[in-house]
């Protein structure tokens, strides 16, 4: 994420910014040979952080004061800001791995995840934070999937069930959030009437398509009511 700055955007655009979200600031000009093979890089460098970081351009001839600040002798001047204070820094133009570098050492420390502390405790916030640590843990969605059929949110379980291969613990889990599901609604009474007359009735063959679309493919009717349907017409 690259913003161009002015005077009067520098404090709440790279300093207040920098309470919450480091910021590179490039001091550069158009005259600067070296700041246009520089700026490339720190642009492609910065984006890659996914907003983790963010570039500030600073065109020297444009900002005057902005350049007194920094006391500007030469550019390109690369500086790191982070909590409204000048934290790294360099001058001149650098190799893409030494840019790389300077804007790893400004993302934060990666959250180290203990999986099996996380399984160990079982809850359903554990769980999920697992989850997002590692979305295709067989293990991790399977205590999931068994936690939602536990409290009847076969629904929810059955969704996340699909989001890894398909083994004998797996389906095993889905049988048992099929089993457990409890409807709550009256969509087994309309299909029922509806199933009698679609052979003939264009308008009960469309009504009965469109509840099963309504239920969706996790509702375990739909499959088995799709293949009453097709025995019917077929």
């Amino acid at each position: 994420m690259a913003i161009d700055i002015t005077d009067a955007t520098f404090q709440k655009e790279v300093i207040e910014k920098s309470m919450v979200t480091p910021v590179v600031i490039d001091l550069w000009a158009q005259w600067c040979g070296p700041c246009k093979t520089l700026g490339p890089i720190l642009e492609k460098l910065t984006a890659a952080t996914n907003g983790e970081v963010i570039l500030a351009k600073v065109d020297v001839d444009s900002c005057p004061q902005v350049a007194q600040a920094f006391q500007v002798q030469s550019i390109p001047a690369v500086y790191a800001m982070k909590d409204g204070k000048i934290v790294d820094g360099f001058v001149g133009a650098q190799s893409e791995n030494v840019v790389s570098q300077f804007i790893k050492n400004l993302l934060p420390e990666p959250v180290v995840v203990d999986i099996k502390a996380l399984l160990a405790k079982g809850d359903e916030a554990s769980l999920r934070q697992a989850l997002a640590a590692e979305p295709s843990n067989e293990n991790i969605v399977v205590a999931l999937a068994d936690l939602l059929i536990a409290r009847k949110d076969c629904a929810a379980a059955l969704e996340i069930l699909k989001t890894v291969p398909e083994t004998e613990r797996v389906r095993t889990a889905v049988a048992a959030a099929r089993a457990a599901f409890v409807p709550q609604d009256d969509f087994d009474k309309q299909l029922s009437d509806l199933l009698v007359r679609v052979k003939t009735d264009e308008d009960a063959k469309r009504e009965f398509l469109e509840l099963l679309e309504k239920m969706g493919p996790n509702d375990p009717r739909t499959g088995d009511y799709r293949k009453k349907l097709t025995t019917k017409l077929f």
